[in-house]
């Protein structure tokens, strides 16, 4: 599996393209081989960002929950469990009061800090969180649908081949870096740089680089500590302390490679920032930057729009024929697959497999782009191979092993089901791609037609009364078609016929596709001036 999937990594072309939307934020468009995989959206008013550093503040203990829930400026408190409180938590409140006071026993030498004694794995938070301390924390999760964001105090700092884990001296390396001598490397290099009392964890961007790179993210990491102390003085709760990197520049630090073949912003400032960025992490790759400055939206000229509108919705269409479809429950998602008109020459089991190994590439890219997550389960085509059903599984994983969220793919169950984890950190991303019927406004039912005739005679009548004896009436073609109709039982005339009769009047009707179904307009004919009921 790893070889196949490395393989598809090296050979793929990547393309990031960021659409900047006039002043309220920016769109960013990752593509593999021209198909759109990622969408990610960072507005001007974006808070509460995964990896932004708060100062908090404990407001209630939830003993039932093993929980407390914190301030940070939300409108709704802050979720911390116990799981995510870190085994440094004593250390972490006594940095974080230390240093809001500005009063710190290390100065400025952060090596000279004295840990606090571990707290223990299993235990409840009415025994480590007294009363309602200031502690500094990290957003985990963003707020999502009515709940306030999930917290933790396991604090990391993410660079471009390393993480910053304070208050340990460890050293891990990835384990997605296979070879043990390149491993084994990495750590012995590690561990002879890195500063007393700062973890690191090693990326696995960091494989096959050589010391002064590493040393390099070390000491920026180290900066960025350095600055976090500098923040907490003085600040009071829900204070942002460290904010992560914007949109852009964390896409950037954590997917650039040699695979990237463009850059392409529509905007001079942020593509000066793009290619300072990466200017500084990777010079030879400087020049994939580019400026896009025709009149045609970017995300026109590169097919994404088109590629949105195509890969949203609750049908998405493959190229075979054959179908998804994705339901979405406040527990899961389903995604059931369907051979739709797919080819039928091949006999049925080796047409479910065709169907299922195309189906399971095109969810991998439908999780990623649309960013779902919790549970996923997939209802595919019945195969009863097992080593049919192993194939759909290794390609399951495969297609998955380029995505960055944390997930996990069970193997088919008897009834053809696959079941899916994956880590949803933000919102998913869900875009409309139909439009609301401007008569019924989406509901199905228009206003009854039978009574429509007897509206437009009473505000007839109201203008009438008004003075008003030469009118023309704007409608829809078809509401048109229906008053000019001849109505049997009338002496054979259609509605106008008859109120013109009835009020002496001169009334004619005007056609205009433009008007919802059930909308009319009456104008004076004498002026054209239209009339306000």
């Amino acid at each position: 599996m790893h070889r196949v999937a490395l393989t598809q990594t090296v050979a793929m072309n990547k393309e990031l393209i960021i659409n900047s939307t006039s002043g309220e934020g920016v769109e960013i468009a990752l593509l593999e081989d021209k198909k759109l995989v990622e969408l990610h959206y960072e507005r001007g008013s974006d808070q509460f960002s995964v990896g932004d550093l708060y100062l908090g503040k404990v407001r209630k203990t939830m003993p039932g929950l093993n929980a407390v829930f914190v301030d940070i400026g939300f409108e709704k408190d802050a979720f911390l469990h116990y799981t995510d409180l870190s085994p440094y938590f004593r250390s972490l409140l006594k940095f974080t009061s230390e240093s809001v006071k500005g009063e710190t026993s290390w100065g400025e030498d952060f090596s000279r800090f004295k840990n606090e004694p571990d707290i223990p794995k299993g235990g409840k938070i009415t025994d480590i969180v007294q009363g309602k301390p200031e502690v500094m924390v990290q957003i985990l999760k963003e707020p999502i649908s009515s709940k306030g964001p999930r917290l933790s105090c396991e604090i990391s700092l993410p660079g471009r081949f390393m993480v910053l884990t304070p208050f340990n001296d460890s050293v891990a390396v990835s384990r997605k870096i296979h070879s043990s001598e390149e491993r084994k490397r990495l750590q012995r290099i590690v561990e002879s740089i890195k500063p007393k009392n700062l973890g690191i964890i090693v990326r696995t961007a960091a494989e096959g680089k050589n010391t002064a790179e590493l040393h390099a993210d070390i000491l920026e990491l180290a900066e960025s500590w350095k600055l976090v102390q500098h923040n907490l003085k003085g600040a009071r709760p829900a204070q942002k302390i460290l904010g992560e990197q914007d949109k852009t520049t964390s896409i950037l630090r954590d997917l650039l490679n040699d695979s990237f073949q463009k850059i392409i912003v529509d905007d001079k400032r942020l593509m000066n920032e793009a290619r300072e960025y990466i200017g500084r992490i990777m010079p030879e790759q400087q020049d994939i930057v580019s400026l896009y400055n025709a009149e045609q939206p970017v995300f026109d000229t590169y097919g994404i729009t088109k590629q949105l509108k195509a890969s949203f919705g609750k049908t998405v269409n493959l190229a075979s024929g054959a179908y998804l479809i994705i339901e979405h429950t406040e527990a899961l998602h389903v995604i059931d697959v369907n051979s739709g008109t797919r080819s039928g020459e091949k006999d049925q089991e080796l047409n479910a497999l065709a169907t299922n190994l195309e189906a399971v590439a095109e969810i991998a890219r439908q999780l990623r782009l649309r960013d779902l997550g919790g549970i996923i389960v997939l209802d595919l085509i019945d195969m009863k191979v097992p080593e049919h059903r192993k194939r759909v599984l290794d390609a399951m994983e495969d297609a998955m092993a380029l995505d960055r969220a944390k997930h996990t793919v069970l193997p088919m169950s008897k009834f053809g089901l696959m079941q899916i984890t994956r880590q949803r950190l933000r919102p998913e991303i869900n875009i409309s791609t139909t439009e609301m019927c401007p008569t019924c406004k989406g509901t199905g039912k228009i206003g009854p037609s039978i009574l429509l005739g007897d509206d437009i005679e009473k505000d007839l009548t109201y203008l009438i009364n008004q003075g008003h004896r030469e009118l023309s009436i704007q409608a829809h073609p078809i509401l048109a078609a229906y008053l000019t109709k001849k109505a049997p039982g009338i002496l054979g005339k259609n509605m106008v016929q008859k109120w013109n009769s009835l009020y002496k009047a001169k009334i004619k009707v005007l056609e205009d596709a433009g008007l919802p179904l059930t909308e009319y307009h009456f104008y004076d004919r004498s002026t054209n001036d239209l009339i306000k009921l």
